[in-house]
C-alpha cells in the first residue's frame, strides 16, 4: 500500500469518519456524523487513481473478481486492529469504492443508546429471533455484535455467524466462536444456514435477512432453539413483520404469520441522528418487545395494532420512534424542531 493510500485511511480515522468514498472525476469523499464532505486538499481522483487504490486494499484473486463481475464485497485488516469493509464497484467505465471504517472494539451496553435492561434480557434468552433493522449505515452490525460479544464474555455456548463478509472478529472467551465468510468459506447465505443445524450452535448469527431462502432458514433456527440475530433493512416494528409475511407466497403466510409469532422475541428498528452541533450522532429506535398481546396480533393479521402496544408499555422496554426521540431531545443533543425531521 502506498503513502497516498495509506494517508487517506489515516484521515479517515483521525477524523472519525464512518465512511470513504472514491470515484473518478470526484475527489476523495468522507461522511462524518452522517454528513458527506470532500476530503481538504485532495485533487480529484482519475480513473487509473481508483483503480489503483482499489487494487492496493484487496487480493488479487478479489481484484479478478471485481473486474469479472463488477461488483466486490471484502473485509480487510489494517495495522492498529482497525478494519475496513470495501465495497468496489463499476461505475461509468471506470471502478469507484465505499470504504466503511469498522469499529475496532465492541460498545458497552451504557455507550450503545439503547435501553440497557432490553440488551441485557436479550443477552438472557436462549432462543428466538432478534432482528435489529434499520437503513445502511444505521449501526445494526453495531448494536449485534456488542450483544454477542456480552454473551461471548458470559455464557459457556457455541456462537456461530454467517456474514458478507465478517465484519467484526469475535475471540472465543467463554463461547467458542466460529465465524463463515460468504464467499471465502461458504458458497451461499443459504448453503451456509441449511448446513448450520449439523454444526452444534446455540446462537446464530445472520448477516442480513435479504430473502425467502434466509427469512425461512432463521425462523427454522429460531424455532428448533437456537438464539438467532439477523438484520433486515426496514424502518418500523410493523414494517419488519410485514416484509417477512409478505415474502412468502400467499398460501403459506398464515402458517409464516403463526411461525413469526411464536418465534420473534425482539424487533429493534434503528436510525442514527446527527446532533444539532454535528459533533456526533445518537441512536434512536423504535424497540417491539413481543409478548403475548403482540403475539396474537401476529398471527390475527393484526400487526395495525402493534403500535398502541408498544406506545402504552414502555416500562417493558418497548417504545416509538417519537417516544425514542423525546429522549434524545431532553439529554440536549437534538432540538426539537430537528428532530420533526424524523418522525415518521
Amino acid at each position: 500500500m502506498n503513502e497516498d493510500t495509506q494517508a487517506l485511511l489515516r484521515y479517515l480515522i483521525s477524523e472519525g469518519g464512518s465512511d470513504l468514498h472514491l470515484a473518478a472525476d470526484n475527489p476523495p469523499m468522507i461522511r462524518i456524523h452522517g454528513k458527506l464532505v470532500p476530503l481538504a486538499d485532495q485533487p480529484v481522483l482519475s480513473a487509473s487513481d481508483t483503480q489503483l487504490i482499489i487494487s492496493q486494499l484487496v487480493l488479487e484473486s478479489e481484484m479478478h473478481e471485481l473486474q469479472r463481475s463488477g461488483e466486490l464485497d471484502a473485509a480487510i485488516e489494517l495495522e492498529g486492529g482497525y478494519r475496513i469493509r470495501i465495497n468496489a464497484y463499476r461505475q461509468q467505465g471506470s471502478y469507484a469504492a465505499a470504504i466503511r471504517l469498522l469499529p475496532n472494539k465492541f460498545f458497552d451496553f451504557k455507550e450503545l443508546g439503547l435501553p440497557i435492561n432490553v440488551l441485557e434480557h436479550i443477552c438472557q434468552l436462549h432462543s428466538g429471533l432478534v432482528l435489529v433493522t434499520g437503513a445502511t449505515s444505521s449501526g445494526k452490525s453495531t448494536t449485534i455484535a456488542s450483544i454477542v460479544n456480552r454473551i461471548n464474555q458470559e455464557r459457556y455456548c457455541h456462537i456461530h455467524t454467517i456474514e458478507d463478509p465478517v465484519e467484526y472478529r469475535h475471540r472465543s472467551m467463554r463461547s467458542y466462536v466460529t465465524q463463515r465468510e460468504v464467499g471465502k468459506d461458504t458458497s451461499t447465505f443459504g448453503e451456509a444456514l441449511r448446513r448450520s443445524m449439523r454444526e452444534d450452535p446455540d446462537v446464530i448469527v445472520i448477516g442480513e435477512m435479504r430473502d425467502l431462502e434466509t427469512m425461512s432458514a432463521a425462523l427454522t433456527l429460531a424455532e428448533t432453539g437456537h438464539l438467532t440475530f439477523a438484520t433486515l433493512h426496514t424502518s418500523t416494528a410493523i414494517q419488519t413483520v410485514s416484509r417477512i409475511v409478505s415474502a412468502f407466497p400467499a398460501a403459506q403466510q398464515p402458517q409464516i404469520r403463526v411461525q413469526l409469532a411464536s418465534t420473534l422475541q425482539y424487533a429493534i428498528c434503528q436510525k442514527l441522528i446527527a446532533w444539532d452541533n454535528g459533533k456526533g450522532r445518537s441512536l434512536v429506535a423504535e424497540i417491539l418487545y413481543v409478548n403475548s398481546a403482540v403475539r396474537a396480533m401476529i398471527r390475527d393479521e393484526k400487526t395495525h395494532q402493534i403500535m398502541n402496544v408498544m406506545q402504552t408499555n414502555y416500562e417493558q422496554g418497548m417504545r416509538t420512534l417519537d417516544q425514542s426521540l423525546d429522549d434524545t431531545i431532553k439529554k440536549g443533543h437534538i432540538s426539537a424542531k430537528n428532530a420533526k425531521l424524523y418522525r415518521e
